[in-house]
C-alpha cells in the first residue's frame, strides 16, 4: 500500500502530485488519500483493513510524528558512504551546494567499524593518486632488486585480492605450511594469518598461545588482521618484545613460502621483472605506499627482493633457493 502526502507536507505542486497519483494507480498501486496525514489515523485505518504490519517509509518530517505517536516499533536505518551538505541539507560538512542524495560525493575504499553503539564510516573522496614517490632511490635499488632502473620505471600496484595482481596481497587465499613453535609445522590459511599470529608466538604465556590459536583459526584473512591488531592494542605486554625488529623477517619468510609453494604465483612474480611493486594501501604507511606515496611500501620491497632472488636462482641453477625453517 502506498500513501500520498497531503499538500501541506508535499514538495510537489498540485498538478505534479496528481500526475504521480495517476501513474501509481495505472501501475496497480492502491492509493489512499488523507485530508491530514496523521500517523495514528493511518495506523487505525490499516488496522481496520486487517494489516498486521506496515512499512512507514518517509523523511524526518513524517518520521518524528509517527515515533511520537507511538506507532513505530522497529526502525531500519541505512548508512550511506556519501558526503552531502547544503542550505536545505545541513551537515557538519557545511555548504557544498548539494541538497539531494543524487548530488552527494561518493567515498572510495570505504570501511565500516562498530564503535560501541555507533557505526564509524571512513573513506576517501577521490581515487588514490599516482604512487611514484614510493619508487626506491638509486642508493636503495641494489639492496632491493638490482634489475630495477630508478630512471625508467614501470609501477605495478596491487591492493585488493580481486585486482589483476591481487594475488600479491597477504589476504589472498593461499595457505602456507610453516613452523611456529618448537619446530612444529602448521598450515596457515594465508600470509596474513601467519603474520598477525606471530605477534604473540614465542611468548611464555598460556594467554599468548591461546591468542595464536584464535588468529590461526580465524575465518578469513580480514578477520585475522582485525583480531591481530585489536589484540595487540588490548594486550601489549603479550606481544613479542622484539616484534618491531623481527616483523619484516617474519613477513619475508611467509612470502617466500607462499611464492615457492604455488608455481603460478611464482610465475606471476617473475613476470613483473623490471617493475616497481607497490601495495597501494592508502592507510598503511609501513607495508603500503600510503595515500599519496608517502608510505614505506615494505611489502612491495620484500616482493621485489624475493623476485630478484628467484630470478637469480633461475639464471644460476646451482644456487638453491629454499624456504627458511
Amino acid at each position: 500500500m502506498e500513501h500520498t502526502r497531503s499538500l501541506h507536507h508535499s514538495r510537489y505542486t498540485k498538478g505534479s502530485q496528481e500526475r504521480s497519483t495517476k501513474e501509481a494507480c495505472a501501475k496497480g498501486v492502491e492509493v489512499v488519500e488523507f485530508d491530514i496525514l496523521n500517523p495514528r489515523d493511518v495506523m487505525a485505518y490499516c488496522y481496520d483493513r486487517g494489516y498486521l504490519s506496515v512499512l512507514w517509509e518517509c523523511g524526518g518530517g513524517l518520521a518524528a510524528p509517527a515515533i511520537s505517536a507511538g506507532v513505530i516499533h522497529k526502525v531500519y536505518a541505512f548508512v550511506a558512504p556519501k558526503i552531502i551538505g547544503g542550505v536545505n541539507a545541513p551537515s557538519p560538512v557545511g555548504e557544498l551546494g548539494m541538497v539531494q542524495m543524487s548530488q552527494a560525493l561518493n567515498l572510495v575504499d570505504v570501511s565500516f567499524e562498530q564503535i560501541g553503539p555507533d557505526m564509524l564510516i571512513s573513506g576517501y573522496l577521490q581515487p588514490m593518486p599516482d604512487l611514484s614517490p614510493t619508487i626506491p632511490s638509486a642508493d636503495e635499488i641494489p639492496s632491493i632488486d638490482p634489475a630495477l632502473s630508478p630512471y625508467e620505471t614501470n609501477i605495478i600496484s596491487f591492493y585488493k585480492t580481486w585486482d589483476p595482481f591481487g594475488a600479491f596481497s597477504n589476504f589472498s587465499p593461499h595457505p602456507i605450511e610453516m613452523p611456529y613453535e618448537n619446530g612444529k609445522h602448521a598450515v596457515w590459511p594465508s600470509v596474513e594469518h601467519y603474520y598477525q599470529a606471530h605477534k604473540f608466538v614465542g611468548v611464555d604465556s598460556p594467554i599468548s598461545r591461546d591468542l595464536v590459536e584464535k588468529i590461526m583459526t580465524a575465518n578469513s584473512p580480514e578477520e585475522a588482521a582485525r583480531m591481530g591488531r585489536r589484540l595487540q592494542r588490548e594486550h601489549p605486554k603479550l606481544v613479542c618484545t622484539d616484534w618491531e625488529n623481527t616483523k619484516i623477517d617474519v613477513m619475508y619468510r611467509a612470502l617466500k613460502c607462499k611464492f615457492l609453494t604455488y608455481p603460478h604465483l611464482n610465475a606471476m612474480l617473475r613476470s613483473t621483472a623490471g617493475s616497481v611493486l607497490v601495495e597501494a594501501s592508502p592507510h598503511d604507511l609501513f607495508w603500503g605506499g600510503g595515500r599519496e606515496g608517502e608510505g614505506l611500501n615494505y611489502l612491495g620491497r620484500l616482493l621485489m627482493q624475493l623476485r630478484s632472488e628467484i630470478l637469480e636462482q633461475e639464471a644460476s641453477p646451482k644456487l638453491a633457493l629454499t624456504q627458511s625453517t
